[in-house]
């Protein structure tokens, strides 16, 4: 039998666990990195092979850095009741929601670190990346937490949401910015859908409801399918509530990843993200599950687009933004919500890309700049980190770690996020080829203390 594609090539999971102290930094670490970079993905136990990609193990990859040194790097799985083999689906029926792979996402918000998978209860870790338990913010939360939460950079709040096949297909959630959940709340009207990710403005939430939807008939263990029938719509409701939301018919197409969304100089609400076709959607469906005619890559097809609505005449605009193929968009975070300039994403081979590159995306211009990283180097999602004293929206860093498969090793990537051009402010060098992953985050000193 063929390898799964998610356990070959970027993908082949490591085996273990290991902690490495000094490690050998070539340029300079500016001296605001002082914090941990963190990033989550897919690692299954050796042995097991999980039916879906999105199925394997979460392990978290560490990087302590401080005073221009790189303290340590290490690497844990989170361990949860599933990584026991705990199924999700317990023997009388009900979803087990501290079952998790939680291998998604992991963040920091009100003095926690926080391993995020969308179908489960997030899981505490320590900043050593130790696993604490599942967390439901004291009692409070009784719904699954998507692993896409935004925070307000204004507010310090933390949205979120849970969603699932059955009603209620979704409830919203708020905690304030010392991590207390304030808020939860029904959305009534939305469908039975893969909501993987939504849209937060400075006074608006943004709910994607697109057309892949819970089909019991789909075996690979995600049980979502593609439906040309079902009515793809977003929907845009006041922050402030109550929860009323207005739908908008859209063009089929299914966005796994918000870039930003954001209230323009109009009033208009604006939507941009890595946006998949039928075709597309079906070609990564495949890599997902490592069924026959997939492509190489598990984001084959996803090109940057703009959805525009007009709350008073009603009326959406789409519109393609670029032509590469791009998924795991990211922005200054700074500007969560408002209008930014600048855009990052990773561009996958493809559309005249013959490698992988990192991608920054000029919106007031419409230029792009491209970063090759070079045969058999694939990077990760770039995270962007502020400079200290920054007067510009891109003037900052952006971190990434690289999966080398010639020379079997990994770095970590320290890039000026105004010049792509420019040589590598910093370059960490890693202890192991770290496995191709999903997403992560920067998390300053400030933060945990």
């Amino acid at each position: 039998m063929t390898a799964k594609p998610y356990l070959t090539g970027h993908y082949e999971p490591v085996v273990d666990e290991i902690t490495a102290r000094g490690l050998t930094v070539r340029g300079t670490l500016p001296p605001e990195l002082a914090g941990r970079y963190f990033r989550n993905g897919h690692n299954p136990l050796p042995g097991v092979v999980p039916p879906h990609w999105f199925q394997g193990s979460g392990m978290v990859h560490g990087l302590r850095l401080r005073d221009g040194r790189a303290e340590w790097y290490r690497n844990r799985w989170v361990r949860t009741p599933a990584l026991d083999g705990v199924p999700y689906i317990g023997p009388d029926g009900v979803p087990n929601l501290a079952a998790s792979g939680a291998a998604t996402n992991v963040i920091g918000h009100g003095g926690r670190i926080l391993a995020l998978q969308e179908a489960n209860l997030p899981f505490e870790l320590t900043a050593n990346l130790d696993t604490v338990g599942a967390y439901d913010f004291g009692g409070r939360l009784r719904t699954a937490m998507t692993a896409h939460p935004k925070e307000d950079p204004v507010t310090g709040e933390l949205h979120f949401f849970g969603y699932g096949p059955f009603p209620p297909h979704l409830t919203y959630h708020v905690a304030d910015a010392a991590g207390n959940l304030v808020r939860s709340e029904v959305i009534d009207g939305a469908g039975p859908s893969l909501m993987h990710d939504f849209g937060l403005t400075a006074h608006h939430v943004i709910w994607l409801d697109l057309p892949v939807v819970f089909d019991h008939a789909e075996q690979s263990g995600i049980p979502y399918r593609w439906s040309d029938s079902y009515t793809p719509r977003i929907g845009v409701m006041p922050r402030t509530g109550p929860a009323k939301v207005r739908w908008f018919e859209v063009s089929p197409g299914a966005l796994l990843h918000v870039a930003n969304a954001y209230e323009d100089a109009a009033g208009r609400i604006v939507l941009e993200g890595p946006r998949y076709d039928r075709s597309a959607w079906e070609t990564s469906w495949k890599w997902w599950v490592g069924a026959p005619g997939h492509g190489v890559e598990p984001g084959v097809g996803s090109v940057w687009h703009r959805w525009t609505f007009d709350l008073t005449t009603g009326a959406v605009r789409e519109e393609a933004v670029d032509d590469l193929v791009t998924e795991f968009p990211a922005i200054n975070e700074g500007l969560l919500g408002r209008e930014h300039r600048h855009s990052y994403a990773v561009a996958f081979p493809g559309a005249g890309l013959r490698e992988y590159h990192i991608a920054k995306f000029d919106l007031a211009t419409g230029t792009r700049q491209l970063l090759p990283l070079g045969r058999d180097r694939m990077p990760g999602e770039a995270v962007f980190v502020p400079a200290a004293g920054a007067t510009a929206e891109d003037d900052g860093y952006l971190l990434t770690i690289v999966s080398d498969l010639a020379r079997d090793a990994s770095e970590l990537l320290v890039l000026d996020a105004s010049d792509l051009s420019a040589a590598p402010v910093a370059v960490v060098e890693l202890p192991r080829r770290v496995p191709a992953g999903i997403h992560g985050s920067w998390i300053a000193d400030e933060e945990t203390s």
